[in-house]
C-alpha cells in the first residue's frame, strides 16, 4: 500500500510532514508537464534532493508527539496489510467459543517463510463502517478470549506465535466490563507466559495500556522505528496528572513511550527502521525490513528447548521495572 505523494489527502497530511509532501507534488507536477521539448529533469533532480535533505532533517528531531501522530497515522499500514505482504495461505479463525467473535482482533494460521505460524492482532479500519466493525481496535473481552483460545491451540501443536499490537487500548464501555473485560486480559497474560512455543510481539502503531500488554507477553518483543507503547495515552496522562490538554506534548515526552525510550529501558528487544517519512509513505520497503527482523529472532527462539525458552521469558519480564534505591 505505498503511498505516492500526490494521492495523499490534506486530511492525511501532518503538520510536520506538509513541507515534504508539498515538494514531493511539485516535483510531480513537473514530470506531468515534461514533454520531449520542454525538460525539467534538472529542475526535478534539483528539487528531489531537497526533499530529500528537508525529510532527513525533519525526521532527525521529531517530539515524542510526533512520535504519536505518525503511529496513528491514518494511512499507517495495519495488520491485514502485513499479512498480505509476509504471509501466504492465511486462514482467519473466529470467535471464543463462549459469547461471539470480535473482529477488533484477527487471529488465523498463515505459513511465514519455513514456518508454519499463528498470527495475532489488532485491526484499526480505514472509514467510518470499517471502524464501527473493528471498533477502532479496541477489543472486547471475547477477542481476548479468542486470541488465548487460538494461542493455546498454536502452542499444542508447537506453532511459533507473531503478535502484531496496535490499539489505543481495550474496549472500556459497560457491556465490556460486565462480561470481565479485566479477567480476559489478566488470563492472556497468565497463557502467555506459560505457553511452551515460540512467541513475537510486534509494536506496529499503538501499543496502549493493558489492551496491548495482552498481547505482548512474548519472547521477542520489537517496535517499528515510530510506534509507541505505553501503559496510557498522552492525553489521558495529561488529563489525570495536570487536568490540562496543553500539557499533552509534555505528557508524551514524560511517558517514555517511543521505541529508543524502550529499548533503553529494556522492554523493546529491538528497533525496526521504517521506510523514508515513515511506513505509511511506503509499506512494502517497511514489510522487507519487518520480515528480516521477524526471521532473524524466530530463528535464535526455534533453536532453544521449551525449559530455555521459558526461563529467559520468565527473566525477561521478571526483569522489567527493577530499580536500585541510593542513600547517598
Amino acid at each position: 500500500m505505498t503511498t505516492e505523494p500526490a494521492q495523499i489527502s490534506d486530511r492525511m497530511i501532518l503538520e510536520f510532514e506538509r513541507p515534504i509532501i508539498d515538494l514531493e507534488r511539485k516535483i510531480s507536477e513537473l514530470r506531468g508537464l515534461s514533454t520531449e521539448t520542454v525538460d525539467f529533469s534538472s529542475e526535478i533532480r534539483r528539487l528531489e534532493q531537497k526533499a530529500r535533505k528537508l525529510q532527513k532533517e525533519v525526521f532527525a528531531d521529531l517530539t515524542a508527539q510526533q512520535k504519536v501522530q505518525l503511529a496513528r497515522h491514518p494511512g499507517r499500514p495495519y495488520l491485514m496489510d502485513y499479512v498480505g505482504f509476509l504471509m501466504d495461505d492465511f486462514i482467519e479463525l473466529h470467535g471464543d467459543r463462549s459469547f461471539r467473535d470480535d473482529p477488533a482482533i484477527i487471529g488465523g494460521m498463515a505459513q511465514f517463510d519455513e514456518w508454519e505460524v499463528l498470527v495475532l492482532g489488532h485491526q484499526k479500519g480505514r472509514n467510518t463502517k470499517d471502524n464501527m466493525l473493528r471498533n477502532f481496535g479496541m477489543a472486547r473481552p471475547e477477542g481476548y478470549r479468542k486470541a488465548t483460545r487460538l494461542m493455546r491451540l498454536a502452542s499444542r501443536f508447537r506453532r511459533p506465535i507473531l503478535c502484531f499490537i496496535d490499539t489505543p487500548g481495550a474496549y472500556p464501555g459497560l457491556g465490556a466490563e460486565e462480561r470481565g473485560q479485566a479477567e480476559a486480559i489478566a488470563k492472556a497474560l497468565q497463557v502467555m507466559a506459560s505457553l511452551e512455543c515460540p512467541m513475537i510481539s510486534v509494536v506496529i502503531g499503538e501499543g496502549g495500556s493493558g489492551g496491548a500488554l495482552a498481547l505482548g507477553v512474548t519472547d521477542r518483543i520489537l517496535m517499528l522505528e515510530y510506534s509507541i507503547y505505553s501503559v496510557i495515552s498522552p492525553e489521558g496522562c495529561a488529563s489525570i496528572l495536570w487536568r490540562d490538554p496543553t500539557k499533552i506534548g509534555e505528557a508524551a515526552a514524560q511517558l517514555k513511550l517511543t521505541a529508543p525510550d524502550l529499548v533503553s529501558l529494556g522492554i523493546c528487544d529491538e528497533i525496526i527502521p521504517e521506510a523514508a517519512g515513515g511506513a505509511h509513505r511506503n509499506a512494502a520497503v517497511t514489510a522487507a525490513k519487518l520480515r528480516a527482523s521477524i526471521k532473524k529472532h524466530l530463528r535464535e527462539l526455534t533453536e532453544m528447548s521449551t525449559t530455555e525458552l521459558l526461563e529467559k521469558r520468565y527473566q525477561k519480564f521478571r526483569t522489567m521495572g527493577a530499580y536500585v534505591e541510593s542513600t547517598g
